[in-house]
């Protein structure tokens, strides 16, 4: 009840007790760290990137891909599809072989290549095994698991490229779904001296075997950025003061007429049959065409983005 001044806990005055004090952790927080690092030593610094930058050109190592969303682990089935998986380069985490299996000579050949790589574990496993992993699939007894892609972000193609000194030369892909029209594109880009390529998480090829396989080992070197939104990535682009020009049957400008691919450019190609989408489109600075005399409607993306490369090489040379 009201003035009971018996209830445990209550305060009978207004005069605070006895407080408990900081045991000197104040005057510590006060105290110097010691002199600054210098720049190249301090983690995430311009001029540590550009010494790291540096580094990789000179011994030829690729970018660290950082933080990028992952991709999902695949099998590649069958005894030409893996053999030609190891020939050609693509990298593998483990090689299922099935027990008592036929040792012909593709069978050999695989295990062989598996062996001198030294990256990859082989693995014995019953076929009723094989057949729950692979869905029932004809696997024929042998069984790639290829590693998920380390996807970069598409600001750090642009970032590499200014920390090498370097205008940005990236190419951006709207619609493209087959994995070997991106293994292509991968492939120009690291011919003529990109950066990078970025697709969209979404309705859009990734980097599956098949692209690893069409990149011909390009892909170990050339980074391949995946943006959840592709408007907004080439929107961040543009504040960079990178020109984004799309490919379009319809565009403004045939390509030798731009003089923007000079500098700092993203390139951005569609599909063959739907080409840019309207966003897309819209965001882009410029479009061009490319002058085809002989009549062909529409170019595939790795056709039109290696004639692109190329002209962007030719006048920056």
């Amino acid at each position: 009840m009201a003035g009971n001044s018996q209830r445990r806990g209550r305060r009978t005055a207004n005069k605070k007790g006895a407080t408990v004090g900081t045991g000197g952790k104040g005057r510590r927080s006060l105290e110097g760290k010691g002199p600054t690092p210098p720049a190249e030593m301090r983690k995430g610094h311009a001029k540590q990137r550009a010494a790291q930058a540096r580094a990789r050109k000179a011994t030829g190592r690729p970018a660290p891909r950082r933080g990028g969303p992952k991709g999902s682990s695949e099998l590649v089935v069958g005894r030409n599809p893996v053999f030609e998986a190891l020939r050609d380069g693509v990298p593998a985490k483990t090689l299922y072989v099935q027990q008592f299996i036929d040792n012909d000579e593709r069978v050999r050949a695989a295990l062989q290549l598996a062996t001198q790589r030294g990256d990859v574990n082989l693995m014995e496993a019953p076929r009723p095994e094989l057949d729950r992993m692979t869905n029932g699939l004809n696997h024929q007894g042998l069984v790639l698991q290829v590693p998920p892609y380390e996807y970069a972000l598409p600001d750090e193609l642009s970032a590499a490229a200014h920390d090498l000194g370097e205008d940005p030369l990236i190419v951006a892909l709207d619609g493209v779904t087959d994995p070997r029209n991106l293994g292509a594109v991968v492939r120009s880009v690291s011919a003529f001296g990109g950066h990078g390529v970025v697709v969209p998480e979404r309705r859009a090829a990734g980097m599956t075997a098949g692209a690893w396989k069409s990149s011909a080992g390009t892909a170990a070197r050339t980074p391949v950025a995946r943006a959840t939104n592709l408007t907004r990535a080439l929107e961040g682009y543009k504040k960079e003061g990178i020109t984004v020009v799309g490919l379009a049957a319809d565009g403004d400008a045939e390509l030798h007429e731009l003089a923007a691919l000079e500098g700092p450019v993203c390139i951005v190609v569609g599909s063959e049959g739907k080409g840019l989408g309207r966003l897309v489109g819209e965001t882009c600075d410029f479009k061009v065409r490319i002058p085809m005399p002989g009549g062909a409607e529409s170019l595939n993306a790795g056709v039109a983005a290696g004639i692109v490369l190329y002209e962007v090489s030719r006048r920056r040379a």
